[in-house]
């Protein structure tokens, strides 16, 4: 039975217990004219209170019945970052009108900044009305460990399990983590793509100062004197506007805290072991977070990174670079190079793309990498659908094309996409620099595969605040380490 046609019972029924009521109240009356016998009354009396007394348990259990029935959304509700740039998020738009063609479903597809999707999620949760899925770069290092230790997602091995030798192993382990209320581990996000650390620079401008690609030191120390030097050149050439580093110094940008993990893996200063325990307490790692916190900001203090950088948000480095503000930035995709795609002059002759020197140790750097994954919520009321959805963006096909019409801003996981020329053909400076890195570097995830409560360090951006107190406070590294060491000892001791 229809729940429009239940409703029309129960409004039947009450309405008939209206008609009975008065009819009850009408012969009462009639009662005192024609004089019926009192047990002739009690008798209409009984009789009419039992035909009201079942219209209205009636309509209680009717109105019971209705709000219990199951209700089943068709339309999925997917929450994904904003693409920098149109073609990403196009390329999402046609992957989802294919998926609705194919499975006869429908999705609602809402876009957000990468900075403020993480913040949405978690109010979304605390209001209990979550999406679907959601896919967040940001949100992948710095809640989704917690999520899936909360047990607030849905584990999706079923996915990933069949095709599982088709991801790369730091794909797998970055998406790989605790139920702490089913005691289980298990895969608890979908990788999508991935992405680590490169420097971006400006090759024209080297040329101008009368340097190469070729002249860029390998060595830690010389390849920064190398920019700083350049700077100087360039300034003396009327360009007094220009620095030679962008670094950014601030708490608002999640680049800050990227680009100082990759500067601790340069100086091998482990915070957490294999077992998830932290090692803050050891002298060495103390000592290793002071050097990496003078070295990162001494570069701003000697007025070679741009003062506005302790204000800086996640563009703001892109931005910087492209308006020629600054000669080089590190940054974790491959943005830079797709906001100039059109003008294949600057993207290919201009702009450069290399990878980070070697270790000041002379060893080769391992370069951090993180994965754009979605998850699916536990409390989704699709999630059967849901499922069908991810399914079939796991499918080698489908995410190649959706990586390659995004606008290759992001590289891939699978081995049967790399296998696509496309990705490492040495005419594309920039991709094929990126895929060099990932298919034959060293790379390591962030510690949050050993311990989710590190994701809380990360969406805290502990580093970022601790180096923006060294440039705007004006502390000394050592006191900057012991605020950044003892929040971090506190945000672990909470976790447990």
């Amino acid at each position: 039975m229809s729940i429009k046609k239940e409703k029309n019972q129960i409004t039947e029924g009450v309405n008939n217990s209206k008609k009975l009521q008065k009819n009850y109240k009408l012969v009462l009356n009639r009662s005192k004219i024609i004089k019926i016998s009192r047990v002739h009354y009690a008798l209409i009396a009984l009789i009419l209170s039992v035909i009201i007394i079942a219209c209205t348990n009636t309509s209680k259990l009717n109105s019971r019945t209705i709000s219990e029935l199951p209700t089943q959304s068709k339309v999925l509700k997917i929450w994904w970052d904003k693409g920098f740039n149109l073609e990403e998020d196009e390329a999402l738009q046609q992957l989802v009108k294919n998926w609705e063609k194919k499975s006869g479903n429908k999705i609602k597809l809402s876009f957000y900044t990468n900075d403020e999707l993480p913040k949405k999620t978690q109010r979304a949760i605390k209001a209990g009305k979550v999406p679907d899925i959601v896919m967040s770069s940001s949100a992948q290092r710095e809640i989704t460990p917690r999520l899936a230790w909360e047990g607030k997602l849905v584990d999706v091995s079923d996915i990933i399990e069949p095709i599982k030798s088709i991801y790369s192993n730091g794909a797998l382990e970055d998406v790989t983590f605790y139920n702490n209320v089913e005691k289980k581990r298990a895969y608890y996000a979908l990788p999508i793509n991935q992405l680590t650390i490169h420097i971006f620079y400006w090759r024209d401008l080297l040329k101008q100062a009368g340097f190469r690609e070729s002249d860029i030191p390998k060595d830690w120390n010389g390849f920064w004197e190398f920019w700083k030097q350049m700077q100087d050149k360039l300034r003396t050439q009327q360009k007094q506007d220009i620095y030679g580093l962008g670094f950014p110094q601030s708490l608002g940008a999640a680049d800050t805290y990227y680009l100082f993990e990759q500067i601790l893996e340069a100086n091998d200063v482990e915070l957490v072991n294999s077992n998830g325990q932290l090692l803050l307490d050891n002298p060495q790692v103390r000592q290793g977070i002071v050097n990496s916190l003078e070295w990162y900001t001494k570069f701003y203090k000697q007025g070679y990174v741009p003062r506005n950088a302790v204000n800086w948000l996640n563009p703001d480095n892109n931005r910087s670079l492209l308006n020629r503000a600054v000669l080089m930035t590190p940054n974790t995709t491959l943005s830079i190079p797709g906001a100039v795609r059109q003008d294949p002059d600057t993207y290919r002759n201009k702009l450069g793309t290399i990878e980070f020197p070697n270790k000041p140790s002379g060893k080769p750097m391992r370069h951090l990498v993180t994965y754009n994954a979605a998850v699916l919520f536990a409390d989704s009321p699709n999630q059967k659908i849901a499922k069908d959805f991810l399914g079939y963006l796991a499918q080698p096909k489908t995410i190649a094309s959706y990586l390659k019409a995004s606008g290759t801003r992001y590289l891939p996981v699978m081995t049967p996409v790399w296998q696509d020329p496309f990705w490492t053909d040495p005419a594309d400076p920039h991709r094929s620099t990126a895929a060099k890195t990932l298919i034959h570097g060293q790379t390591r995830p962030f510690s949050i595969v050993q311990n989710p409560a590190y994701s809380l360090v990360l969406e805290q951006n502990v580093w970022g605040k601790a180096i923006n107190r060294i440039a705007v406070n004006g502390i000394t590294p050592k006191q900057a380490a012991d605020e950044a060491i003892e929040q971090i000892k506190q945000i672990f001791a909470q976790w447990q």
